[in-house]
Formats: structure tokens, C-alpha cells, sequence
């Protein structure tokens, strides 16, 4: 008996070993996340991370987190003294190859400057000395509430964070807006960190700030920080799956052989971002009262309806569809460097 005892004692002990082993095999480990900056004022006239990162500048108390830099930063300085978008050019659209490997000359744009110093102190972009994390922080006029802008659908990382957010601030809704598209290269600020997180809070208007929208984009922040220091600290995080909307198109306002635009969003279009769109439903309204429907062969899910921004882009909102992401489970590979 004694010795039937311990031939179960020993069979369950290697049971158990070998469900660790198994269990342990399946988990993904990631380096910890030890530098992260967030962003503001890569656009001047959007207020809300602009006032935050001015605040944290002063006051960085509540976005410290144990065991990594968490640095505030203003992105287009000059932009943000005048209150306007930009100087010369988006700086949301130059961090690619050409502008950031464009020689200095006087007549350079000052956003492609501005980029080549941004790539300097926080990448360079795609090297293993780029910043761990961006959070980038945007207001939009369009009703598009606390959205997370994801650029990669295989971020494991990423993912996780925003599936965390998301469950941290439940049951107020945050969208996750996925903008990988083989044609359209945004070329982002944030592109420069190997996770790069926009943040796009809204409806708020150009150059005002709205507390409501400033706390929102605030908590957002908070529980991505927190994120970080739980997964810097070993924290598992079991295989998740997130719902997104991907950007499949950009759609302009109808216009006439002047390029002027003749048709304005329709009332039942307007604030309407994420909710479903179907074959026949109004899109636009000309001023002669003429309804411009949609016309498509699936449900789409509109957003960044009628952005004031975007107007000089020739967008009067993008299409997207809806699709899930999983992520694997994953922790820190410190806990490796820790015992080794």
C-alpha cells in the first residue's frame, strides 16, 4: 500500500510537470516595455492631449509606473502655438523612408523637420533602439467616443493591451479602428515605437477642449500604463480576441467638374460612426434636397463621419468592416532574465 501510495504521488507529480511544460510552451513571451512617451500636439488644434501632456510636463505623478520611462511630449510645437493643424505639412503622414531620409535644407517643411527630430530622439523607426510605446493623443469632430487606433493585426501585445482597456473601461464602448491597409501608408508620428497606440477621442472641436472628452482620452491612458506595469511584472495574459473595424475605403463627397463639393453628409448619416450602413441608406443630401444613397453589397461601418480635418483630404468618412483579432497568450520574458 505505502508503495502504491507513492507510485500515484510520483505519477501525479510528473502530471504535473508535464501540463506545466505544456502550458508554458504555449505562452509567448515578449520583452518587457521599458520606455514609453506619449504624444500631444501632433496635431496644434487638438486640445485634449495638448492640455494632458502639458500637465504631465509639469506634473507626471499619475502617468509614472514602476519599472519603465514614461516621458510627455509635445509633437509640433509650433503648430500648437498657433492653434492650427499644421505649419506646412501633416505631421501625421511624413514619418515614411523618403521624408525621414530627406537631406536638411532651408526650404524643407517644417513637419518633415520636425519628423527627422522625432526619429532621432525616440527611434530611429524599425531599429531595436526605437521607443518600446507611443500613445498618440487626438481629438476628432467626429462622434467616434474613446477610439484605439491599432496599425499592426498581428501585435500580439498591442491587442492584449487594448482588450485590457477595453475591459477596464466597460461598459462605456471603445472601438478599436485597425488602419492596416495595403493601399493606404498612413506613415503615422507614433509608427516610430514597435507598438504604436492612437488615441482618438471625440466629438470635440477644433481648438477647444471639452473636460468630458479630455478625462476620456485621460482614463484611456491610465489603463494602458497600468497594462504595461502589470505585464512588465510578469503578469500572464491569456489569449484574447478583440473586435476591430478595418479600414477598407475612403469615401469623398460628391463634387462637380470644379472639384467643389455639392453635397453635404446626411442628417441620418451625421454622428452615426460605427453604426451599420446597408445598400440604400442616405449618405449624402445636395442643397436642391436630392438624397444620395449608398450603394454596396455588404454592411459597412462608417466612421470619421464629416471630420472638419478632412475636408482638405477629400474624405467625407472611411469605410470599414468588422473583424476579430486573437491574441496569444503572452508575458514578460523578464521573469527569464530574472532566474538566469
Amino acid at each position: 500500500r505505502y508503495k502504491l501510495y507513492h507510485y500515484f504521488l510520483f505519477c501525479f507529480q510528473q502530471s504535473l510537470k508535464l501540463l506545466k511544460s505544456m502550458t508554458s510552451c504555449s505562452v509567448v513571451q515578449k520583452p518587457p516595455v521599458r520606455r514609453v512617451a506619449i504624444f500631444g500636439g501632433t496635431h496644434g488644434n487638438e486640445l485634449s492631449g495638448i492640455f494632458l501632456v502639458k500637465h504631465w510636463q509639469e506634473n507626471g505623478a499619475e502617468i509614472q509606473r514602476k519599472g519603465m520611462e514614461v516621458k510627455p511630449f509635445l509633437s509640433n510645437p509650433r503648430a500648437v502655438k498657433k492653434c492650427t493643424r499644421y505649419i506646412d505639412c501633416d505631421l501625421n503622414r511624413v514619418f515614411d523612408p523618403d521624408n525621414l531620409g530627406k537631406t536638411v535644407v532651408e526650404d524643407i517643411p517644417y513637419e518633415v523637420r520636425r519628423a527627422q527630430e522625432i526619429n532621432h530622439i525616440f527611434g530611429p523607426k524599425g531599429s531595436d533602439d526605437a521607443y518600446d510605446l507611443i500613445f498618440d493623443l487626438h481629438n476628432t469632430t467626429s462622434n467616434m467616443g474613446g477610439t484605439l487606433i491599432l496599425e499592426n493585426s498581428r501585435d500580439d501585445f498591442t491587442i492584449q493591451m487594448f482588450h485590457y482597456i477595453q475591459s477596464a473601461l466597460a461598459p462605456e464602448c471603445c472601438p478599436v479602428l485597425l488602419i492596416e491597409h495595403p493601399n493606404l501608408k498612413y506613415a503615422t508620428t507614433r509608427s516610430v515605437a514597435k507598438h504604436p497606440v492612437g488615441v482618438e477621442v471625440g466629438p470635440q472641436p477644433q481648438g477647444v477642449v471639452r473636460a468630458d472628452t479630455l478625462d476620456r482620452m485621460r482614463r484611456i491612458v491610465k489603463h494602458g500604463l497600468d497594462f504595461v506595469e502589470l505585464f512588465n511584472e510578469g503578469k500572464e495574459f491569456p489569449s484574447c480576441t478583440i473586435e476591430v473595424y478595418k479600414i477598407m475605403e475612403k469615401v469623398d463627397y460628391p463634387r462637380n467638374k470644379n472639384d467643389d463639393v455639392i453635397a453635404i453628409i446626411h442628417p441620418k448619416l451625421q454622428d452615426q460612426d460605427w453604426q451599420p450602413l446597408n445598400n440604400g441608406d442616405p449618405l449624402f443630401l445636395t442643397l436642391d434636397g436630392e438624397v444620395i444613397a449608398y450603394k454596396g453589397d455588404c454592411t459597412v461601418y462608417p466612421t470619421f463621419i464629416n471630420e472638419a480635418a478632412y475636408y482638405e483630404k477629400k474624405q467625407a468618412f472611411v469605410k470599414t468592416v468588422k473583424m476579430e483579432l486573437t491574441a496569444e497568450h503572452i508575458r514578460s520574458s523578464v521573469l527569464d532574465q530574472n532566474t538566469s
